[in-house]
């Protein structure tokens, strides 16, 4: 089958190549791939597998085998689906890791769902969030905008942080009560950071954290070392917390819930960029250099 396979001798470490066909097992389906996502994290860390691995984690298609003990979806049901090697024609996934598709969901729009999804929920699942602040940095990127939807939705002041105001289009709608520029602006100490971005940013959310608040660090998108203050790190009262955040394990029943919200209507995938997967090192190309104001997700189309 075709595949993107990681090659570190090409720009951008990515190229068509072939790799085997996947088989069902106990517990594990085969998974027809119609649509891809591509998340900035995967581009940029893509030359640090080793080479010929099939990249990618989200991907939404149709059953093509179930799995041998007869857990999971039957053959024929469309899905979305999390797990390695999702960027190619078909993959092998675990029944824990996918989750139906209703009818009235596109299966382009399922697939943006995954991984930035799965962390905009679980990471905001760390602590009560009704009526309370939320800030979110890096909001205009994928796991950003469903963090600003989820919020809003939980009953937080949504807080959103941009880069520059041209990334702020449209945060507002999904929820944003405030809309600001890096931190300037934010002028009341805040329960909840989904930190994007790191670096020197992470040092300054810190220090509009309310007591007994926490910043979940989902991401590093600045590349920058984060220098906290002598004494920074100590406040009286209750304690203040900084956790990392990855946990990917069985996500198919918070995927399932994700799909429900878009087929209800409450959540929106924000697809940024759409295209075949032929066009792979564009769209890498636009992601990496943050054009893209949400998901990028491709077509997996066959060959010419």
């Amino acid at each position: 089958m075709r595949a993107l396979v990681v090659d570190p001798e090409v720009p951008g470490a990515l190229r068509f190549g072939t790799a085997p066909d996947p088989a069902p097992g106990p517990g594990r389906l085969v998974l027809d791939v119609r649509h891809l996502s591509l998340n900035r994290g995967e581009i940029a860390g893509a030359a640090a597998l080793p080479p010929g691995t099939v990249h990618g984690y989200d991907a939404a298609g149709v059953v093509r085998h179930a799995a041998t003990d007869g857990t999971g979806p039957a053959e024929g049901t469309r899905v979305v689906a999390f797990g390695a090697g999702a960027w190619a024609e078909r993959m092998a996934v675990e029944v824990t890791a996918v989750a139906a598709v209703p009818d009235g969901v596109d299966l382009a729009d399922a697939a943006a769902l995954p991984m930035a999804g799965l962390t905009a929920l679980r990471a905001l699942r760390t602590r009560p969030i009704l009526g309370r602040r939320v800030l979110i940095t890096g909001a205009a990127g994928g796991v950003g905008r469903y963090a600003v939807q989820l919020a809003a939705l939980g009953g937080a002041h949504v807080i959103a942080s941009v880069g520059s105001p041209a990334r702020a289009a449209g945060l507002a709608a999904l929820g944003a009560a405030e809309v600001v520029t890096g931190l300037d602006g934010v002028g009341e100490p805040v329960d909840l950071v989904i930190d994007n971005v790191g670096g020197p940013q992470l040092a300054a959310a810190w220090r509009l954290l309310a007591p007994g608040g926490g910043v979940q660090s989902i991401g590093w998108a600045s590349g920058e070392p984060a220098v906290f203050e002598p004494g920074s790190l100590f406040a009286l009262g209750p304690a203040r917390t900084i956790s990392s955040f990855g946990d990917v394990r069985e996500p198919g029943p918070d995927l399932g819930t994700l799909v429900s919200l878009v087929a209800s209507g409450r959540l929106s995938p924000e697809v940024g960029l759409r295209g075949s997967w032929e066009g792979i090192a564009e769209a890498a190309a636009a992601l990496l250099g943050r054009r893209v104001a949400g998901k990028a997700v491709l077509d997996v189309t066959p060959a010419a």
